[in-house]
Order: structure tokens, then C-alpha cells, then sequence
């Protein structure tokens, strides 16, 4: 017997952007850049599913239009796109990152070429961001999915892996292992921003909604603290789920334009990386996860991380391009395909049937779209108590987990 569902809304804080276009023009005006009419720029953009991101980097080429210079865009990315050029783009198609769309050219290579040491490591550079007068930096600022610090995922670690490309996404992760994450991307970062022409970074921070709720253009002067600064408002305005512990926790699609972990290892609280000390928070005894979003390629990073899965995903997985992935950041186990079954009945009740002593249809469930859309979810009756105490919680309906005839999840 499976438990009933309650269907609930969460409130998180929401402060949005709305007319993104004029922000990102006004900040990179506000920054008082040094770019000059004439100058090349390369605008680099990454692979991570970040909200309006061909907007903003659509705002970002259109600014530099317009004071005369001559942007492009290369992928910022380290292995992603099965560590090719042709496969980056792609990446950077599937965001609505195109020549037509941008209005300026898409410059892709792996080749890369030395411009300084940290750490007793050679520090690299894409080979066409080298070349131009200038480099711009467009991503989002996040908790990371493998370490706690005071800068994480965002700006300085596109500048290490990102800038790196496989070359130095490579390098780096092995580095991290000795030195912790921290501090290679703080010290590769910095010899970035002292040996290379680094014009600006452009930091987004989301909401809890996954909407873009921030931008903020920096000069490589200021980018450092306006990194720092702009963590805390992530860490702030961040999504989460609303209970722990969690006896089975359903996702029904993972993916890399979800999470660079496949699953957001702060939302789920499961880390990838074992080096570092990371908080176990929520704790959630099985993950069963039951699909892998399009936008992925097949890369399952991060699968992993749960204990039940389906014949759907699995069928769906480029092991290659996952192999790649996690294998470059030193996280073999996040290729690892976990107990697969051939239904999401299946899988969901056979995840009901190790939490012990406790009866499935008491049993502490919660089911989410993914680890970014959190705004509604699905929690068991078991919760019902706690969800009435809450007051930032609506009840939206209770109802059954229902399946179609194959055995598949019927949407919620």
C-alpha cells in the first residue's frame, strides 16, 4: 500500500528581475568597464541550466555592440559537451546560444595556452579568449555541490574550470583533492584575473523560484568581494525542501541543466565529493530517481547519488559523455547506475519496502519535479502535522501516488 500525497506551495523569498535586457545594460554601464570601441571581447558562457541565460548573454553581446567593440562567444566549460568543441556549441545551441540569436560569432576550441602558475600548477586559458583584447565572464552565483567556502560555484570557478576547458578541468579537480576546492579556485581565480585580460564578470543569483532575482557586473578589481557578497544572497534566497528526516525522496528527472550534480547535492543533502566535509542535510534514507531530462545529452552525472532508478533512464544514459564528466572531476561513484528497475511502481515501492519497521503507506515520503523547481512537491500524510505548523506552506490538494498501465508516475 503506498501513502497518500499531500500537494503543497512553499514561499521562499522572490526578489526577480524583470526587464532583464535593461539590467544587465545598465549594470555593465554602471561598472565603468575599460573596453574600448574596437576591442575584441569574448563573452563567455557556461553549460549549466541557468534561468534566461540566453537573454542575458543576448543583453551582455548587445551592450558591447553598442559601445563599439566586437564580441564573441565561446563555451566557458570544462569537459561538458563530451569535451569537444563541436559538443560545447551544441551545449550552447540547447540554451538558445546561437550565432543568430547573439548576433555576433560562436568561437569554440579545447586548445588552450599557459598564463601563469598557482600552487605549482600552470594556469590555462581557452585559446581563443587569449587572443582578444578582452574577456567577459557571464554565470550564475550558487552554493557549490561539492564543498562550503565563501566563494563556491560561480565567476571564479568559471574562471578555473570553465576558462581551463578539459585541459584544465583535468588538472584542477585532481588539485582539488590535495589542496580542497577553496583554494584552487580562489588562487587559479586570482592568477586569472592578475595574468589575464579579464574585462568584466557578470554574476547572476537566482531565487527560489529559479528565476533570475540579481545581476551584477564586476571589473576584475571588484570581482572577488562582489563574488563573496553575492553568495550570501543565494545562500539566502535558495530553495529547499521543507522536511528531513525523509524516508524515500522521488525525483522524477535529473539532469545537467538542473544541477552540475545531476540532483542539487544542497537540496537533497548527498554530497559527490568525498575530499571535503559537506552537511548532511536533509537526510533522506532512499533517492529513487525516475528520469533524465532531454537537455542532458545522456550525460547522468550525479545518478549515483540515488539507490533506486528505471529502465527508462538507463536506457537514456551516454555513459561516454557521464564517464567523462565525473571521471574528470574525480567522482567516479557519481557514474555508478544504481538498483534499475523496469517501472516507476516498481522502483518507488520497492524503495518503500527498506525503510524498516515503518508500514509504506506511513512511510515519510516527498516527491519533487527536480532539485530546481521546489516551489511545489508532494509530501506524505506522515508529514501532515508538521505541514500544519508551517506557515509558510499552502495546502494545494491530497490525493493518491497514481501510475498509468506501464507502471509510470502519472504527473502531478
Amino acid at each position: 500500500m503506498l501513502p497518500r500525497m499531500i500537494r503543497v506551495r512553499q514561499t521562499f523569498p522572490r526578489p526577480r528581475v524583470d526587464d532583464i535586457p535593461r539590467a544587465v545594460a545598465a549594470t555593465l554601464g554602471e561598472a565603468a568597464l575599460r573596453i574600448k570601441r574596437g576591442d575584441t571581447v569574448a563573452v563567455g558562457a557556461g553549460s549549466r541550466g541557468i534561468a534566461n541565460i540566453d537573454t542575458i548573454v543576448g543583453a551582455t553581446v548587445r551592450y558591447l555592440l553598442d559601445v563599439g567593440a566586437r564580441p564573441f562567444v565561446f563555451p566557458a566549460m570544462g569537459s561538458h559537451g563530451g569535451g569537444t568543441a563541436e559538443g560545447q556549441l551544441s551545449v550552447l545551441a540547447h540554451y538558445g546560444i546561437t550565432e543568430a540569436s547573439m548576433g555576433c560569432p560562436l568561437r569554440a576550441t579545447m586548445e588552450v595556452t599557459q598564463v601563469g602558475e598557482a600552487l605549482g600548477l600552470p594556469v590555462w586559458l581557452d585559446r581563443y579568449a587569449s587572443e582578444a583584447d578582452w574577456i567577459g565572464l557571464v554565470n550564475r552565483i550558487k552554493p557549490h555541490t561539492d564543498f562550503k567556502g565563501t566563494i563556491e560555484s560561480g565567476l571564479f570557478k568559471m574562471m578555473t574550470i570553465g576558462l581551463g576547458k578539459w585541459h584544465g578541468a583535468v588538472q584542477y579537480h585532481r588539485a582539488n583533492v590535495n589542496h580542497g576546492y577553496e583554494t584552487v579556485i580562489t588562487n587559479v581565480g586570482r592568477e586569472m584575473l592578475e595574468k589575464s585580460r579579464i574585462g568584466f564578470g557578470l554574476g547572476i543569483v537566482e531565487n527560489g523560484y529559479d528565476e533570475t532575482a540579481q545581476i551584477e557586473a564586476f571589473t576584475a578589481a571588484d570581482l572577488e568581494a562582489g563574488e563573496r557578497r553575492l553568495l550570501k544572497s543565494a545562500r539566502e534566497w535558495m530553495a529547499r525542501l521543507p522536511f528531513s528526516p525523509i524516508d524515500v525522496l522521488i525525483v522524477e528527472q535529473i539532469g545537467k541543466n538542473i544541477s552540475g550534480s545531476g540532483m542539487d547535492t544542497n537540496v537533497i543533502g548527498r554530497p559527490t565529493n568525498p575530499f571535503e566535509p559537506f552537511p548532511a542535510d536533509p537526510k533522506s534514507l532512499w533517492i529513487v530517481a525516475l528520469d533524465i531530462t532531454e537537455e542532458s545529452y545522456g550525460n547522468a552525472t550525479g545518478l549515483g547519488n540515488a539507490d533506486f532508478t528505471t529502465r527508462r533512464l538507463v536506457d537514456k544514459i551516454d555513459m561516454k559523455a557521464t564517464l567523462i564528466n565525473s571521471i574528470t572531476a574525480c567522482a567516479p561513484w557519481g557514474a555508478r547506475v544504481p538498483a534499475t528497475y523496469e517501472t516507476d511502481r516498481e522502483a518507488i515501492e520497492t524503495a518503500l519496502s527498506c525503510i524498516g519497521l515503518t508500514p509504506p503507506e506511513r512511510a515519510r515520503v516527498i516527491r519533487i519535479k527536480n532539485t530546481l523547481m521546489l516551489g511545489e512537491l508532494e509530501v506524505s500524510e506522515a508529514f501532515a502535522a508538521e505541514v500544519d505548523k508551517r506557515h509558510d506552506l499552502t495546502t494545494l490538494g491530497i490525493g493518491a501516488l497514481e501510475f498509468d498501465a506501464s507502471g509510470r508516475l502519472r504527473p502531478r
